[in-house]
């Protein structure tokens, strides 16, 4: 049996699905990397790995396929990558120099492009011979219009690749294919797609083209997040250097290990356990983080002149019926959700970079 086996490499995670005829055979992940990693397969208990880095979390995985698919054969592996750049606007093989131009991408995603290349390097001593190919968080938002692609900075930063890039397109990209299968009438529209988990963005969508995204230049932009900050204005971080004497690595820290509903509640960075909380602090972050997606949706609607849909996916717009709720209330000015229709489509980046094998853009 030949197959595809798809990588998502995070910060602490690396998740991977395998196919075979278009069909997902085993999925799982490996989290927790550092000193107490687990390996998760799909309907079976979790196994402890111990001290784990990506190299080694692939190795585990890949020692996980054989007795389950003792007759599978790796004809093609395929990957996440977080940053594309203006070069790479679909999937693409992962040659020398390739990963040569993705490496001077690290500054533009310092928490996902080591990662992710990291893993492609590990795949690739792993299966010299097997063609590689990388799909890109990126590349979902080069359709944007110029004024929503730049800054209001001197024209020459933009011609060196200062811009609003946008994340997570192959999440966006999953859910604009979903809705022209299930929903044609709705792809066909002006729709806002809200996919909230520890990284969250919200992108407009119109005729299934992305036009607009909360995140910009880097992850860090738009709603705030599990542990990034969300939108700041650029005087804090002048303010950080000049006045608090911060190095450019405590801010890069604070800003993206910090921040978010972790540092507005001081307790945790996970939706579920603020939930959970009677602290008021708990109670503050999940308030400013539905604020701030009312916010971002009332700006993405004006952007499409106008809304036909509302989607929620990710782990906290799939699971969470109240944060779901609170981000609706106030929004009925927008026709949600009577005239306008709330949808909830669980997100599924893997089979999008599944699909890249049949792409012919590659």
């Amino acid at each position: 049996m030949s197959g595809v086996l798809t990588l998502n490499a995070g910060s602490s995670s690396v998740k991977f699905s395998v196919w075979a005829d278009e069909v997902r055979v085993l999925e799982g992940q490996v989290d927790g990397l550092g000193p107490d990693a687990k390996l998760r397969i799909k309907g079976e208990d979790p196994v402890a790995l111990g001290i784990t880095d990506h190299a080694r979390a692939l190795s585990e995985i890949l020692g996980a396929l054989g007795p389950r698919l003792p007759a599978l054969k790796i004809t093609g592996v395929g990957h996440r990558i977080a940053h594309g750049g203006v070069d790479f606007v679909g999937p693409t093989d992962l040659t020398d120099t390739v990963m040569e131009k993705l490496a001077l991408l690290v500054p533009f995603a310092p928490l996902h492009q080591p990662h992710n290349l990291a893993c492609v390097r590990a795949a690739q001593q792993a299966f010299p011979e097997t063609r590689q190919i990388g799909c890109f968080d990126t590349a979902f938002h080069r359709s944007h219009p110029w004024v929503n692609d730049t800054f209001g900075l001197p024209r020459r930063f933009y011609d060196k690749g200062v811009r609003r890039f946008g994340f997570h397109g192959l999440s966006y990209d999953y859910i604009t294919s979903r809705l022209e299968r299930d929903h044609p009438e709705l792809a066909a529209g002006r729709v806002v797609i809200a996919h909230l988990g520890n990284g969250a963005s919200l992108c407009a969508v119109n005729h299934g083209a992305s036009v607009a995204s909360t995140m910009g230049f880097s992850a860090l932009d738009g709603i705030p997040m599990g542990t990034r900050c969300g939108q700041l204005d650029p005087g804090v971080l002048l303010y950080f250097m000049d006045q608090l004497h911060m190095r450019p690595e405590e801010i890069t820290r604070i800003l993206y290990k910090e921040s978010g509903l972790l540092g507005l509640s001081g307790i945790s960075h996970d939706m579920r356990t603020l939930e959970a909380s009677d602290a008021s602090e708990a109670r503050q972050a999940i308030e400013y983080f539905c604020f701030r997606i009312r916010r971002e949706i009332g700006a993405l609607a004006t952007t499409l002149a106008g809304l036909d849909a509302l989607v929620f996916c990710g782990g906290i717009g799939e699971n969470s019926e109240t944060i779901r709720a609170e981000i609706l209330s106030g929004l009925e000015f927008l026709g949600l959700p009577d005239r306008v229709p709330c949808l909830v489509i669980p997100t599924d980046e893997e089979s999008v970079i599944a699909r890249a094998f049949k792409s012919e853009t590659v």
